[in-house]
This record gives C-alpha cells, sequence and structure tokens, in this order.
C-alpha cells in the first residue's frame, strides 16, 4: 500500500486517536445507568436504614465516586498534564474541600438545588478542563484562569452533585451526621483508588512516543464528552 494513498492516511489517523479513545471509553465504562444515581439495592437500603452504619456508607460513598464516571473525566483532565506527584496531591485536595464541604453541607444543612442544572456545571467542568489542557483560553482570550481556584470551585459543585442524589432518599435523621461523614469518608477513599488507576494508566501512556500527538486529541474527547454531560442535563432539566 503506497504510504501517501487516503487509505493509509486514514489509518493512520485511526492509530493516533486509538489510545486517547480507548482511555475515555475506559473511564465511561462505570455505566451511564449508573452515572450520578444509586444502584436499585443500594437505595432500596438507603430509603429504609435507620440508625449508624458507617461501614455500609464508607462502602456507598466510596462505590459512588468510583462509578461517577463524570467525576472520573474531571479528574482525568485535572491530572492530564501533571507529572509530580505534589502538585497532583495539591489539585486533588482542593477537589475533595470542594466538594467534601457541599456535599456535608448540603445533606446536612437541607440546601436543594436542582439536580439537572449541578449535573450540567459538572459536564461544564469537564469542558473547562480539557480546553484549558489544550490553552484554548489564552489563544481564545488571551488570558489564563486560576486554575486552582476553578478546580476548588468546581469541587464545590461536584458536592452538590452527591448530595441531591443523597437528599433524593430523605434519608433518616437517625445517625444521619455520622452516616454522612462515613459516606464522605468513603467518597475520597473511592477517588484515591481511582486516581490511583488513573495514574498508572497515564504512566504508561506518557512514556509512549505517541502521546505527545495523542494528547491533544484526547481532550478534544474529553471536550465533547463534556458537552454530551451539559446537553443531556440541560435536555432533562427541560423536559422535566
Amino acid at each position: 500500500m503506497p504510504l501517501n494513498s487516503p487509505t493509509h492516511r486514514l489509518l493512520d489517523a485511526s492509530r493516533k486517536w486509538r489510545i486517547p479513545l480507548a482511555f475515555i471509553a475506559l473511564l465511561l465504562m462505570a455505566t451511564t445507568a449508573i452515572a450520578h444515581g444509586v444502584a436499585e439495592d443500594d437505595a432500596a437500603f438507603l430509603k429504609n436504614s435507620t440508625g449508624t452504619h458507617l461501614l455500609v456508607f464508607m462502602y456507598l460513598g466510596a462505590k459512588h465516586m468510583v462509578t461517577g464516571y463524570d467525576h472520573l473525566l474531571f479528574l482525568f483532565g485535572v491530572v492530564f498534564f501533571l507529572y509530580r506527584m505534589r502538585d497532583v496531591g495539591i489539585y486533588v485536595t482542593l477537589f475533595a474541600v470542594g466538594h467534601s464541604l457541599t456535599l456535608l453541607y448540603g445533606v446536612l444543612g437541607g440546601v436543594h438545588v436542582n439536580p439537572y442544572l449541578v449535573d450540567a456545571i459538572i459536564g461544564l467542568s469537564v469542558v473547562y478542563k480539557a480546553m484549558d489542557n489544550l490553552g484554548g483560553f489564552k489563544r481564545l482570550f488571551g488570558v489564563q484562569p486560576n486554575t486552582k481556584i476553578a478546580v476548588l470551585i468546581f469541587g464545590f459543585f461536584h458536592g452538590f452533585g452527591l448530595a441531591t442524589k443523597l437528599q433524593d432518599f430523605e434519608l433518616s435523621s437517625d445517625g444521619l451526621v455520622p452516616n454522612i461523614l462515613a459516606f464522605n469518608v468513603g467518597v475520597e477513599i473511592g477517588q484515591l483508588l481511582a486516581l490511583g488507576a488513573i495514574l498508572i494508566a497515564m504512566g504508561f501512556w506518557r512514556r509512549s512516543d505517541a502521546f505527545a500527538r495523542q494528547a491533544f486529541a484526547a481532550n478534544t474527547v474529553l471536550m465533547t464528552a463534556g458537552f454530551m454531560l451539559i446537553g443531556y442535563q440541560l435536555t432533562g432539566f427541560f423536559v422535566s
């Protein structure tokens, strides 16, 4: 096959997109049906539980984070170009502080927000991080947002996203505070597990010669996924 033939160029292009597409697909394997939602058995437990169940709520928090593909997509974008563990620790801590505060505030303070709008903003956070990774703000607007502040602010919205789902179950006030604290601890454990898997995969990918070329494609796909999340949630808001 001639090197410059249309077929060869198509195959070459597909190879460039293969790894970033596969990487995003792995993150999206936390099924769309679950997303920010809760599995049927878990939902039944939350609706009927009374008293303190620290280990169960910790498990549910970890499970929710590991299967929450919108959280994983945002974390993927956050750590995409972070090579030092110190930098990873700073950004992940800011995100954790943000979503912990609003998760606890939303559930324990009884603050209700529209879940569709919150999840649309979470989709926006994915778009923001992909655009930031592509240097889009600097090229289009001539400014570079403070990424640490942005991660903290979007962390607030991710926490409200978690809170809205727990509020749907009208949790019993008996043992509510320790249960929610345990749930939040579980969320952090799940975040560390998911982040560890992402960083291991990223480590192998970054060592490949193709990473520099595929970084643009990966963040383009990431941005597209964010826009899809926004569209899905806004559709739910307007038709609900």
